[in-house]
């Protein structure tokens, strides 16, 4: 089924915010996170930009592989701010098409391809030089929708309680908890 922008969700150019701040993608209390900041676009589309640093290579000055897919998963999983919808991932496939240096910035772009009952389809790709600038790794992912108990039955007790006594962190539950 072709995916569908909930109209609650965030208007394009809206800074989409973190979802959890010791979340290693978009967190910002994480000291060697991705601090990746995604912003809602057109349609069930989202951009980001993640900044590789030295403690994010693998091989000396190149970014490690791994970083490189958690920056398309923390993109792709952004998406779900315009569902309005709580997801985790299923499955993501990478391809690495070129090295990224140390201190270049990856321009992600997200999109969201189909919606059928609980199975969200996306792709992505990350580009080097600005927004138009040579494809550097993109990805295929499948989300699958899970209710705000999936985090609490797997989550570590500490955490969610953390989490759960933020009343920002609440609200932006809340938020999802009212499904279309």
């Amino acid at each position: 089924m072709k995916p569908v922008r909930h109209p609650d969700a965030p208007a394009p150019g809206e800074l989409l915010g973190a979802h959890y701040e010791q979340c290693f993608g978009c967190g910002g209390a994480q000291p060697h996170g991705l601090h990746l900041e995604a912003r809602a676009g057109e349609g069930v589309r989202v951009t980001a930009e993640f900044t590789v640093q030295p403690a994010h290579q693998g091989a000396p000055g190149l970014a490690h592989g791994g970083v490189l897919t958690s920056a398309l998963d923390e993109t792709l999983g952004s998406l779900n701010w315009l569902l309005r919808t709580i997801a985790v991932t299923g499955r993501l496939e990478t391809d690495f098409v070129r090295p990224v240096p140390v201190g270049a910035t990856l321009h992600l772009e997200a999109e969201v391809t189909a919606v059928a009952g609980r199975k969200i389809y996306s792709t992505a790709t990350g580009r080097i030089d600005g927004p138009d600038g040579p494809v550097a790794i993109r990805a295929d992912a499948l989300f699958i929708e899970v209710e705000v108990q999936h985090f609490v039955h797997h989550g570590r007790e500490d955490e969610i309680k953390a989490a759960m006594d933020d009343p920002d962190q609440v609200r932006r539950v809340r938020a999802f908890e009212v499904n279309p």
